[in-house]
């Protein structure tokens, strides 16, 4: 300004920059005042999933130590999503029913259960694979109850203004539980053995529990007349008739089994790729897992910072097109861990950015009251391709792709894309789901190009 000193400029500067921070403070304070209850819920369930998956993956090394199979590891999993596919529409209905945080607790409890017989068993010594899986499917039905009970109580406990951020928090913490597991249980274990990976769990068990229990207030949801005198297997019909209802949260859900489907059976493929390798083994594979973790705790910054985009739907379809188009094929074509290293984190990276806008349409799309149900036969519908791919990608390596890299000629084409020895029927199977997921995102695309999405106020 024309006559104004350069004192007196920098003095109005110094005083646009002072409350320019102090609006943000007063801005940050109003956010976190308005998140209080879910960074309780949030941040406390989040550790606790972390000692559950300390233990899941520890429990993982000790059977294919064991028994050197892909499939018989990949039956773990399988046991644990069994129970989405044949639980979760009902196990919504009692969710909207029921008290969300006793179910909650309940769920945590009997799950926590389990895992003390897995010590027992240990410290016996007659854990067996039988015995893995049955726990394994005990803890799956607690958390097809559990899960539509806490995403609801998630969306209740958060205003709409901060789905996209709070969906953003949850897939960073997702990451860092993907990150660390592999990390702190090898270690732990290296440690003390298995019984410290266990107590740990526990400990993380009771500290949620209790946050839970006396830290978080959840309100009551009105229920309509119809509705408050609907029996249970009309709640039932009524949660599969309002996702009818709404054909874009269909498809979306649809699209996501496909993908489901291919993921999981790379997760069956991953650990029968990198452990049988000269340059491989248990702590590569460990690596590998948390470059994963990596990957989705930068995507989940980038989510809670960034806008909403202008379109949802093609965010979602063309993020999954990258993820799955690149990941497996890098994978298929090399046994340098660096490169392993680096598919997974463009194979990952992307995720929370496709989740934020899944969560935040799904959430937006149908009603909180009967979002229970919804998001139970969502479980249903977009997870049950989960155990089938499991089982697909451990049966497809152990009786079909490595048998065939073993009886190829050495001089073939063959060994020349994948490799020679045990692993490289493995490397064979990434192909074919990088083929695969190709075609699962790019026959959806075209279905999902149909239809529009506007952000409701």
């Amino acid at each position: 300004m024309e006559g104004e000193s350069g004192n007196d400029f920098v003095l109005r500067l110094c005083t646009l920059i002072y409350y320019k921070n102090q609006r943000s403070k007063v801005k940050m304070k109003t956010t976190i005042k308005e998140l209080k209850t879910f960074l309780v819920l949030w941040s406390t369930q989040s550790l606790s999933q972390l000692g559950s998956a300390m233990t899941g993956f520890a429990l993982t090394l000790w059977l294919y130590e064991k028994t050197g199979s892909a499939l018989q590891t990949a039956l773990l999993a399988v046991c644990s999503y069994a129970p989405y596919v044949v639980m979760s529409i009902f196990a919504g209905a009692l969710s909207d029913r029921w008290d969300k945080k006793k179910v909650m607790l309940i769920c945590d409890t009997l799950a926590a259960c389990s895992t003390i017989v897995v010590l027992f068993l240990l410290k016996a010594d007659l854990l067996r694979p039988v015995h893995m899986y049955l726990l394994n499917a005990i803890n799956g039905l607690m958390n097809t109850v559990q899960q539509p009970a806490s995403d609801v109580a998630m969306t209740m406990i958060t205003p709409k203004k901060h789905y996209q951020k709070t969906s953003g928090m949850r897939s960073f913490s997702m990451s860092l539980v993907t990150i660390l597991n592999p990390v702190l249980a090898t270690a732990l274990f290296a440690f003390g053995g298995m019984d410290i990976v266990i107590y740990t769990d526990l400990a993380t068990f009771l500290i949620a529990f209790f946050a839970l229990l006396f830290g978080v207030r959840l309100p009551a949801v009105e229920k309509e007349g119809k509705e408050a005198g609907e029996s249970f297997l009309d709640s039932v019909k009524v949660g599969l008739v309002c996702l009818r209802e709404h054909e874009l949260a269909l498809v979306l859900i649809l699209f996501l089994a496909g993908v489901n489907f291919v993921a999981s059976a790379f997760d069956a493929t991953l650990p029968a790729l990198i452990l049988p390798r000269a340059s491989g083994g248990e702590a590569v594979l460990g690596i590998v897992t948390s470059c994963a973790g990596i990957a989705m705790l930068a995507g989940s910054v980038v989510v809670t910072l960034l806008p909403a985009p202008k379109n949802r739907i093609r965010v979602i379809y063309l993020t999954m097109l990258f993820s799955l188009g690149t990941e497996n094929f890098l994978l298929a074509f090399t046994e340098e861990p660096v490169l392993w290293c680096v598919g997974q984190i463009i194979g990952w990276v992307l995720v929370p950015l496709m989740s934020a806008n899944l969560d935040v349409i799904i959430r937006t799309t149908i009603p909180v009251e009967m979002q229970g149900r919804v998001y139970s036969c969502r479980n249903t519908l977009q997870f049950f391709t989960i155990p089938i791919g499991l089982s697909m990608g451990g049966f497809m390596v152990d009786k079909v792709c490595e048998p065939l890299m073993a009886s190829a000629r050495a001089d073939g084409a063959l060994p020349l894309l994948f490799g020679i020895g045990k692993g490289s029927g493995a490397s064979m199977m990434m192909f074919i789901l990088g083929v695969l997921g190709v075609a699962v995102c790019l026959g959806f695309g075209r279905i999902l190009r149909r239809y529009t999405y506007t952000e409701k106020a």
